[in-house]
């Protein structure tokens, strides 16, 4: 039984087993979970509904909808570049090949700024600068989720920011989310106009030499100018580390999400930019994944 049999009436139920069974064969991650998006995208349902709907035949159009979304998947198209969505924080956020796909262990980021947010003295607005805005998941997750605070993101790329305007109107946090197309290898200080009580930034850090050892579904769909920095990994943090004093106030906190093997190079690199109380939070996994620091 395979998918290229047109002419067979197919059930939620004996597609989703096939089509599972095939993606396993071909060696693509979350099978289950691969086919559950994408056939209740074909059918424009909740993934829930799929279970309730076990017994039902698919229309020649729903089948050929799903055909071609699977066949995207078996050549290791991001299935949420597919389905046009992935999640984040318990919310949706529209993504596309302009943007990076957000991951699970960026939402260690967004938890410890939260945190930093509680710690901090009651007034009336926290001020937070992000440096690479993506998609915008960071920033409009962050102004969702903490009280009072006023979000600038900026990002070079202003195909991206695209994307994250639409996430913001989607979400409703244009007046708490400000984006701007600016770099942050060029002036900060000037175009910026204020002072920040933190700084957080998920920057490139895959190194030039790692990049050829990503998976395919990485290395050949995400914007690699978001994934790498095309030197050693560790470019952004070094111009983080001496913007710091540009763009935070005195007591100002600075976050960052590190990749795996980089938290003593990085918290070198902002001890040698002046940056105390340097301190580093794990992921899910046990890796440490934020570095969290001070600008005195």
């Amino acid at each position: 039984m395979t998918l290229q049999q047109e002419t067979q009436s197919w059930t939620v139920r004996d597609l989703m087993k096939v089509s599972i069974d095939h993606l396993q064969r071909h060696g693509i991650d979350e099978a289950r979970l691969t086919v559950e998006l994408l056939l209740s995208h074909a059918l424009q349902c909740q993934r829930i509904q799929l279970y309730t709907r076990f017994d039902q035949p698919l229309t020649k159009d729903e089948l050929g909808t799903f055909r071609s979304l699977f066949e995207r998947r078996l050549r290791h198209e991001p299935v949420q570049y597919i389905v046009g969505s992935a999640g984040f924080m318990g919310m949706q956020f529209r993504v596309d090949p302009r943007v990076l796909i957000p991951r699970p262990e960026t939402e260690t980021l967004v938890e410890q700024t939260m945190l930093m947010c509680s710690r901090r003295p009651q007034k009336e607005t926290i001020t937070l600068l992000e440096i690479g805005t993506g998609s915008g998941n960071i920033a409009i997750s962050l102004s969702k989720l903490v009280r009072g605070i006023q979000v600038t993101s900026i990002d070079a790329n202003v195909r991206s920011l695209e994307v994250a305007r639409e996430n913001a109107e989607i979400h409703q946090v244009t007046d708490r989310v400000a984006l701007h197309a600016i770099s942050v290898f060029g002036p900060l200080a000037g175009l910026l106009k204020q002072k920040f009580d933190l700084l957080v930034s998920n920057p490139p850090y895959v190194s030039a030499e790692e990049w050829d050892h990503l998976a395919p579904e990485v290395r050949e769909h995400e914007p690699r100018g978001a994934i790498s920095d095309a030197k050693d990994g560790l470019e952004f943090y070094r111009r983080i580390g001496s913007v710091a004093g540009e763009v935070l106030r005195h007591g100002g906190q600075v976050l960052v999400e590190i990749g795996f093997g980089q938290s003593e190079s990085v918290q070198e690199i902002f001890k040698d930019a002046g940056l105390t109380e340097i301190s580093s939070a794990n992921d899910l996994q046990g890796i440490p994944r934020v570095l969290t620091a001070k600008y005195p």
